[in-house]
């Protein structure tokens, strides 16, 4: 969980009035983040768009490797002989799972 310093929690009627500033605050990075508080409850965060941007970045990447890793999985059990593989039936037998019901 991300941690918060005093002076980047603002209750959404502060935010409202200072949006200005905490925008201005926020682009220049004297402040990283700015969390929004609605009822005492974390509702929202500011950010940069740079800091936007890099996160984005860092979601395809690790979305990449998530899919090189599915990939490479599928390609290594290409290559096991068939009679290695399980049916549905014994998977279902040792999980006593019964197809019927499916």
């Amino acid at each position: 969980m991300v941690s918060y310093t005093q002076n980047e929690l603002l209750s959404i009627t502060d935010f409202t009035k200072q949006i200005s500033k905490v925008l201005t605050d926020v682009k220049e990075r004297s402040l990283e983040k700015v969390g929004i508080l609605k009822n005492n409850r974390l509702e929202a965060v500011v950010i940069s768009t740079q800091e936007y941007e890099k996160l984005k970045k860092l979601e395809k990447f690790l979305e990449y490797l998530e899919h090189k890793e599915i990939f490479e999985v599928v390609e290594q059990r290409k290559k096991e002989p068939k009679d290695s593989y399980i049916s549905l039936e014994d998977m279902a037998e040792k999980f006593d799972i019964n197809l019927d019901n499916l």
